[in-house]
This record gives C-alpha cells, structure tokens and sequence, in this order.
C-alpha cells in the first residue's frame, strides 16, 4: 500500500493500547495515519469510533481502515453498515490476507482481548501489503453489495 495514503484507525476502550501499538507501528515503518480515537481507556461507545473510519473508507476508495474493539465484533458490525465497505474480523495473519486476496476487505477489524499486539502488527502488515486478486474473486465480491 502507497505510504503516503492516510489510513484511518478507529478503536473503543479495550482497543485503546492496541491502538497505539499500531499507530506506533504505522509510524516507523513510514506510513500516514488518521487516529479517530478513542484517546483513553475510560468507556466509550465502539459505534463513535467505527463510523469515521467507515466514513473515511468510503470517501476514498483507495484507502484500508483499521478498526479495534474487545471482540471485534461490535466494530466490525458498525462499520459493515455503511455501503462499500467489505470489513474483515481477523483472527490470524492468514485470514488478513485472504480478506484482501478473496474478498476485497477495506477494513481490518481486531478483537483486542483475544489477540496480542505482535500478532495484530503481523495481521495489519498482511492486510496492508496483500492485493486483491480480482477475477472469480470480482464476481463474488459485486455480489455483497445491497442495491
């Protein structure tokens, strides 16, 4: 992925510090980020941090978001609402890739309780350097939008 591309990351409380380690990460390896928060541990709503990256995402197409939550789920569950967004709860860096490769994900989503930072840095590296390999992938992929 360009590095000069801004990439949005969105987390609640319990992603908070796995957030960070991320955005650290983003930043020594030289990539561009815009951080939604949340910008401490004190309890928030995940939908309140979801929904910019979403945003973000849908206005330019070209970008991957990242987004973190306790599970993963209820993050990942905002952020699917919005049109055009294909996001991905990653366990694994295996499943990072084939979200790009098989399914176009423009969204990574981490579950922060489950996963530790070494492995959710390995998934995010995965996720933001894996292409998608279009043919019978393409077909499938247009087939997930509601119109």
């Amino acid at each position: 992925m360009d590095k000069s591309i801004i990439i949005p990351i969105g987390a609640d409380h319990a992603g908070y510090e796995l957030k960070n380690r991320i955005i650290n990460y983003l930043s020594d390896q030289g990539y561009s980020f815009k951080d939604y928060g949340t910008y401490s541990e004190d309890s928030i709503d995940y939908p309140d941090h979801g929904h910019p990256v979403a945003q973000h995402v849908e206005n330019t197409p070209e970008v991957l978001g990242i987004v973190i939550c306790g599970s993963g789920n209820g993050i990942n569950m905002t952020v699917n609402k919005h049109q055009g967004i294909r996001s991905a709860l990653c366990w694994n860096k295996e499943i990072a890739m084939l979200a790009r490769q098989h399914n176009d994900a423009n969204i990574i989503a981490l579950p922060a309780r489950f996963v530790d930072a070494i492995l959710a840095i390995q998934m995010v590296e995965a996720f933001l350097n894996t292409t998608f390999e279009g043919g019978r992938h393409a077909t499938r992929v247009n087939k997930i939008r509601c119109r």
